[in-house]
């Protein structure tokens, strides 16, 4: 049995950052990183497939205590690897990783005030760990297969279908005709990256989503960078990016009908009467009902514009032994079908919660800060922003982990649990209509349509709320355990 205080679940961004300030803030707590794969990275490790890259600017994506340095200001996947490994090694996080350790079940007991965790290493052997934090950094998103819906006929192809999640170095597209299924984000990256060697490359698409062009480089970044030392460069750069961010957020969702005319008057400028605009980059929607996608240098309007691919609206009929005959009745050749339809969801990578021998449904909990489960002592969940880069608000949720700790050593407290006190109005945690979020919203916990249930998508307010106000309300309880009450009591006396 390993007994720690903190366990972190998950080396990614969040994993990495949590155990940053973790040791920074909190250096008399032992912990480890538990990660189920053999890497550290995560998503930046898991996926592979051509042309992956951040989509959001990597000054907001990178961490706040280690400045991104490289001129790139979206960056491939490469880099980002690379920097979370520099990351890592530069302040010894790598030696607390213990790769291929999935945890199975975290069971806590009240009496203890502690989990036990079950723990399955690379041997396959079932380990037992204990701790009296649990810190889960693994995203919300399973890593062991992506979404790809039901296609009519697939089995009468006689092409290669492969998804983007299970890209590996022996696919060939070079000089092949490929179609991309979707029009999502990993859309959009794979069919320029393509492109670029294959015969041609089409887009298929049912629906089109809303498109934003943004340089690779950051040119205020890079004036900053020459006049300012590398973390005040770092720190004005990440504001700004976040403020303006910020704003057009607020923009499209309060002039929902000029945010729209701009979005796709870019686009028309971008593409001229290449591609018809009002088909296939005009969505239903409203901006940031579903996120935006963005693309770097307009390098999908590129391909676009060059006749190196194309997007088609429409939808599947059946698949024959050549290709894709849509609804339309035109038939689409591909020697190779990439499907980009999503990626499907999973909370607490999969952890089987219990609590005192009782199952816990994290779907019938209510998220407390963005950070807690209603009802669940001593348990926290990195869940980034759907509208800003993930790591902001996976590093302001470390942060609070921290306080939270520190004001539990100074009262002596063993656990604390959030409570709801009487009714909330819910609602659904993700309020995108983005269909990945939509076929896994009944597996989600919820949020109220108050503080400090509501979920914001505000990194200036989570800011103030998570590092600023004061740890101590009526929603968070903290208890001892009785050896700790009577030793607080001959204290006392």
């Amino acid at each position: 049995m390993t007994e720690l205080d903190v366990v972190i679940v998950g080396a990614g961004i969040s994993g990495i950052g949590a155990a940053y300030h973790l040791q920074t803030r909190c250096p008399g707590k032992t912990f480890a990183i538990l990660e189920a794969r053999e890497r550290l990275g995560g998503t930046w490790d898991l996926f592979r497939y051509p042309g992956i890259r951040s989509d959001s600017d990597m000054y907001t994506l990178g961490f706040s205590f280690r400045p991104w340095r490289r001129p790139e200001a979206i960056a491939g996947g490469d880099a980002i690897l690379e920097y979370l490994r520099e990351t890592a090694e530069t302040f010894g996080i790598d030696k607390t990783i213990r790769f291929r350790h999935r945890v199975e079940r975290a069971s806590w007991s009240s009496a203890d005030a502690r989990w036990t965790l079950d723990v399955r290493d690379a041997a396959g052997a079932l380990q037992t760990y204990t701790c009296s934090f649990l810190f889960a950094c693994a995203g919300y998103y399973d890593y062991s297969a992506g979404y790809t819906p039901d296609l009519p006929g697939i089995a009468e192809y006689r092409g290669r279908v492969v998804h983007p999640q299970k890209w590996t170095e022996d696919i060939d597209f070079a000089g092949k005709r490929v179609v991309v299924i979707g029009s999502g984000a990993t859309a959009m990256t794979l069919v320029p990256a393509l492109a670029k060697q294959a015969a041609h490359v089409t887009m298929l698409q049912r629906s089109p989503t809303y498109v934003i062009s943004m340089p690779s480089e950051d040119r205020v970044a890079e004036g900053l960078k020459r006049l300012l030392p590398p973390r005040a460069a770092h720190a004005a750069t990440r504001w700004k990016n976040v403020l303006l961010s910020t704003a057009f957020y607020n923009y499209s969702k309060r002039f929902p009908a000029a945010a729209r005319r701009m979005l796709i008057g870019n686009v028309k400028k971008a593409i001229g009467t290449s591609v018809d605009v009002d088909t296939h980059f005009t969505p239903r929607y409203q901006p940031w009902d579903q996120r935006l996608c963005l693309i770097p240098d307009g390098d999908l309007y590129e391909a676009l514009t060059a006749g190196k691919a194309s997007v088609v609206t429409d939808q599947i009929e059946t698949f024959t032994a050549t290709g894709i005959r849509l609804r339309s009745g035109e038939e689409l050749a591909a020697d190779l079908v990439v499907t980009a339809t999503g990626l499907s969801l999973q909370l607490l990578g999969g952890i089987a919660l219990e609590i005192d021998g009782e199952r816990v449904d994290p779907a019938k909990r209510v998220l407390y800060k963005g950070v807690m489960l209603s009802g669940v002592p001593n348990l926290a969940l990195a869940i980034g922003y759907t509208n800003a880069s993930w790591t902001l608000k996976s590093e302001l949720t470390g942060l609070y982990v921290c306080r939270l700790l520190q004001h539990m050593d100074r009262h002596r407290y063993s656990a604390c649990a959030p409570r709801v006190d009487g009714e909330i109005d819910e609602r659904p945690l993700l309020d995108l209509d983005a269909g990945y979020i939509q076929r896994g919203r009944d597996r989600f916990p919820r949020q109220g349509t108050s503080r400090p249930w509501r979920l914001y998508q505000n990194y200036v307010l989570d800011r103030w709320l998570l590092r600023r106000s004061p740890v101590s309300d009526r929603a968070l309880q903290f208890t001892r355990t009785r050896h700790q009450s009577r030793a607080s009591r001959r204290e006392a006396a």
